[in-house]
């Protein structure tokens, strides 16, 4: 999830604010004035959020209404984006294309959906750490309970280091953290197993049966999910940019092969929009059919949700509400690309976008929320919070963080650089503030809270109207799910594993390592004098305070070396640096022992040197629990 700027996010206040004032005359079947309000809010979106290509297409009651291109698929050649020839990444999208070939083989009987998943692989199984087995039901609802992973190996650069689907699914298997049915957390593992399971099933590779069953049939020429691109399509896709000093810089094609039926798709909006009328249209496009029309129903009703009194997961597509309209969809994320496919059964609405950069997260998030609000309004009304609310309020205040995270691996550091955090306030509501962005919550039922005034925050480009905490068994609140996003359940934290503990006490040690090592120059011909006991403590208190500094101060310099290298490989440099906690460990350690020494030699000067050693040798085990428990001891990538 990325943060909107500013900017970005003013805009979509006001856009959302626009609903609150009545319904809009304006009317979606109008070419005139739908083009005018795409126009109106892609352009100025994608230039203040330096996005360079984008596209919109949409459909309604099975015609094409709009399809437009924005920027350029070159911007160095100054191609411009044309919606039926420019391809670009769906990302995670492309999994609706995994699930629907899952449903192709329910309907012929060689899959179930209630099966355990292993009976489906060959030559390795999925651990069974929890009683009950995985099945597709859990996979395509995300509820596996698998810890989520991709430092690393999910988007590669190189094709070569690329890896056959079923070798990827059994090097790659990640822990299992929750039982199946449990926790939604977003996985693309489990989807990349889904489409392995597709693949023996049918006796196809994953790309060929989708080309095969779904492509084909739907007349979607110009999408695949061949990496690198057929010949025939490479010279029409959009190309991968990022803004670097005020200049757009290409960088390389995604690979996402070993997981391909996680996001590696590559496609046109306008043939997009071709599957998500056929989805709409009950299965069946201009007389192809790629589902019975049970099979798509089954498909896009309820099959999970944390609280009923919010959206929840379909089989795989997954249910937002807008301005009281369910929509069923996807979005999806590579490193350069951010798209959404909405389907609307109500209003006979299909509509996809994708842009292009990191920016083009921010335009895609606020597409759906404008189109919506224009068209199809709706009156909104401030909540008003409950007397007395203040008394119970403390239950749900503290830090959560989503339940797709990393348990076993090093990406587990990742988890200080985010949380949710809850908070009361004077005035009868809760806070919820994430990645930037905050709003006020209002109790409206038991533990079920709506936003105060809508559209006056958004939280890290979400906009969730409602949030349901969860209780654990002996009724304490033990996290919460936000409507609009099923897939991803939270859960509360531990102290220790919130972001301000860590932060504060690494902060503390370090100013104290500091300090340390100071004192050791600045103190240097006086320490030369101490006896060989003193000199010893003194010296492993300075090799300690310098190797824990040293992990900080390199580990900062490297990560901005590597950058997102990180995300494609494990660079060398950085599996170098690994080096560095292990060897602070062992001098935290070696400080330790030597400060038990301290404290059995009388005839060390007095209590204030015992103390000094001890304040030192407590800041270093600190950082050796900080390693072990973040697993930046060792080399824990995959």
């Amino acid at each position: 999830m990325t943060t909107l700027t500013r900017r970005a996010r003013a805009g979509t206040v006001l856009l959302m604010l626009g609903a609150a004032a009545g319904p809009a005359s304006a009317s979606i079947d109008d070419p005139a004035v739908l083009e005018a309000f795409v126009d109106g809010l892609v352009e100025p979106m994608m230039r203040s959020n330096s996005s360079p290509s984008g596209t919109v297409a949409i459909s309604r009651n099975g015609e094409l209404i709009f399809a437009k291109g924005y920027g350029f698929q070159n911007v160095e050649e100054q191609v411009p984006v044309d919606p039926a020839r420019t391809l670009f990444r769906p990302g995670s999208v492309s999994k609706l294309f995994t699930w629907v070939s899952v449903m192709q083989l329910v309907e012929q009987g060689r899959l179930d959906l209630d099966t355990d998943v292993n009976e489906y692989l060959d030559g390795f199984q999925i651990r069974d750490t929890f009683e009950q087995p995985i099945t597709l039901r859990h996979i395509m609802t995300h509820t596996a309970g698998f810890e989520d992973g991709a430092l690393g190996y999910l988007i590669i650069n190189d094709p070569a280091d690329a890896l056959p689907l079923r070798e990827a699914m059994e090097k790659y298997q990640p822990a299992r953290v929750n039982p199946p049915g449990k926790q939604t957390a977003y996985s693309n593992y489990a989807t990349a197993l889904a489409g392995l399971i597709v693949q023996n099933a049918s006796g196809e590779p994953f790309q060929d049966y989708v080309r095969r069953h779904i492509f084909e049939p739907l007349g979607m020429e110009n999408s695949t999910f061949e990496e690198p691109l057929p010949e025939q399509l490479a010279a029409n896709m959009a190309k991968s940019y990022v803004l670097e000093a005020g200049a757009y810089v290409e960088k390389p094609f995604e690979i996402i092969s070993s997981f391909a039926p996680a996001g590696a798709q590559s496609a046109t909006s306008t043939d997009m929009l071709r599957f998500g009328q056929a989805i709409l249209n009950g299965g069946e496009l201009d007389g192809k059919r790629i589902l019975a029309p049970e099979t798509t129903e089954l498909m896009l009703t309820r099959a999970f949700t944390h609280d009923d009194r919010l959206m929840g997961m379909a089989l795989g597509f997954y249910e937002e509400d807008v301005n009281g309209v369910r929509l069923v969809g996807h979005g999806g994320d590579t490193q350069y690309f951010h798209s959404y496919l909405g389907i609307d059964k109500g209003n006979g609405l299909t509509f996809f976008v994708s842009f292009g950069a990191s920016g083009g997260s921010q335009v895609r998030t606020a597409f759906t929320t404008a189109l919506y609000n224009e068209f199809f309004p709706q009156q909104v009304e401030i909540a008003e919070p409950p007397e007395g609310f203040a008394e119970r309020a403390g239950r749900y205040a503290g830090a959560y963080a989503f339940w797709r995270s990393n348990f076993s691996k090093l990406e587990k550091a990742l988890g200080m650089t985010s949380a949710v955090q809850v908070a009361p306030t004077k005035d009868d509501t809760l806070v919820v503030s994430f990645g930037g962005g905050a709003k006020q919550y209002v109790e409206v039922g038991e533990n079920l809270f709506r936003e105060q005034t809508p559209g006056l925050a958004l939280i890290a480009g979400i906009a969730p109207a409602y949030i349901a905490f969860q209780e654990d068994e002996g009724g304490a609140i033990s996290g919460f799910v936000m409507d609009g996003l099923p897939f991803m359940s939270l859960r509360k934290l531990s102290i220790v594993a919130t972001p301000s503990f860590n932060y504060a006490l690494l902060g503390l040690s370090m100013l104290i390592f500091v300090a340390v090592v100071a004192r050791r120059w600045y103190q240097r011909a006086s320490i030369r004098q101490q006896g060989p006991g003193d000199r010893g403590a003194t010296r492993a208190a300075f090799l300690a305070a310098l190797a824990n500094l040293l992990v900080v101060v390199t580990g900062v310099v490297v990560i901005s070396i590597v950058k997102d290298d990180m995300f494609t490989r494990i660079p060398t440099l950085f599996k170098a640096w690994l080096v560095v906690p292990i060897i602070a460990t062992a001098a935290g350690l070696y400080l330790l022992y030597s400060t038990a020494l301290v404290w059995q030699r009388s005839a060390l000067a007095g209590v204030w040197a015992r103390v000094r050693y001890s304040i030192v040798a407590a800041c270093a085990l600190f950082m050796c629990w900080f390693y072990y428990y973040w697993n930046i001891l060792g080399f824990q990538y995959f």
